[in-house]
Order: structure tokens, then C-alpha cells, then sequence
């Protein structure tokens, strides 16, 4: 898959950068920056052999989330004014206005069906519910949680007897798969904000 010559995105990451992993395999050219807020996130390790910038913030170093946010935004810009679209590849904090009205949009993937089991441990909350599937959502974000225009769904079955880990491990693929594809269809002009 090809993006548009010249085409530049951000992505944020908090933990082991599988989807993260996935966009730069796809992608290599087109990753301007990774950014977080987790120092030891295996995310920017994966970042740095792939020669990608890395940009950590510590949200401890910051009275409150917009004035964190409104860093982020500014350290992500610091890449370059060319970058329209940021991707939420497993970053796990809620983004306020003062990041998300830096950027055309921002692009999140989350382990449900939205609007049903949003926030943290979808996949648990969809166990608890006894639910007999789930699946993956791509949406661009708002300040609400999981709660901006869905771009792009999977199902996945939940067995009997399934684990959590179970589920996770048949989500993950599919949620590499739907990401990477978003990220063609934004720039390619088939989805917008």
C-alpha cells in the first residue's frame, strides 16, 4: 500500500508498538515522529530502528492535560508544519481540545465495536457483558472518549471459553490490517474528518 508522495503523519504510542510496528512496516517513509508518555514504551524502541524521531513528554512534569497536550502538539509540530494527521496507535490518554484542534485530524484504533465498550479493558467489559463477538473500530478522535465518527469496523467471534488474551490475540491483526488502511484512505481522500 502507497501513500501520496510526500505524505507525513505523527504517531502516538504508550506501550509495545504493535500497531505502531505495523504502520512502519507499511509505511516507512511517511512516519514523521513517534511521540508518548510512556519512557520505557517498547513503542519508541521500534521507533528508533526504523530511524523514526522519538518525543517522550512526562505528563508528571505538567499542571494539567492541556497544557501537556498543547506540548505534545507542539513538540509533534516540531517535525514539521507538513503533518495533517496524527495516529493513535495504543495510546492510552484522552486527548483535549488543545491537541486535537492542532491537527486536521487525529486517528484512533480501539478493541470494540464502537460505541459499545469504550474506554479502558474493552475486551473485558465485552466478556463481562457475555457478548458472542467484539471486533475493531478506527475513528477519528474527539475529547470524549471513543466517541468520534467510526471509519472503519471488524468483527471477531468470542468462543466459548475464550480468554482475554485469546481475544486479544485474534483483535491485533485485524486491528494492524484496519490501520493501516485508515491511514490510505485519509490521505487518499476517501475518508474525512
Amino acid at each position: 500500500m502507497t501513500l501520496p508522495e510526500g505524505s507525513r503523519f505523527a504517531v502516538l504510542a504508550s506501550g509495545s508498538g504493535t500497531n505502531l510496528q505495523a504502520l512502519l512496516d507499511a509505511y516507512p517513509e511517511n512516519v514523521a515522529v513517534v511521540a508518548g508518555d510512556k519512557k520505557d514504551a517498547f513503542a519508541f524502541e521500534r521507533a528508533r530502528r526504523a530511524g523514526v524521531p522519538v518525543e517522550f513528554l512526562d505528563p508528571e512534569s505538567f499542571d494539567n492535560r492541556k497544557d501537556f497536550d498543547r506540548k505534545l502538539a507542539e513538540r509533534i509540530s516540531a517535525h514539521g508544519n507538513d503533518i495533517p494527521l496524527v495516529v493513535g496507535a495504543g495510546y492510552m490518554r484522552i486527548l483535549s481540545k488543545a491537541f486535537l484542534e492542532h491537527f486536521p485530524a487525529v486517528l484512533n484504533v480501539h478493541p470494540s465495536l464502537l460505541p459499545e465498550f469504550r474506554g479502558l479493558g474493552a475486551v473485558g467489559q465485552a466478556m463481562e457483558a457475555g457478548v458472542s463477538e467484539t471486533g475493531v473500530s478506527v475513528h477519528f478522535m474527539v475529547e470524549a472518549v471513543d466517541a468520534g465518527p467510526v471509519v472503519a469496523r471488524e468483527r471477531v467471534p468470542i468462543h466459548p471459553g475464550d480468554t482475554k488474551e485469546k481475544i486479544m490475540e485474534r483483535l491485533r491483526p485485524i486491528e494492524h490490517k484496519l490501520l493501516v488502511v485508515a491511514v490510505a484512505d485519509y490521505f487518499w481522500g476517501r475518508i474525512q474528518v
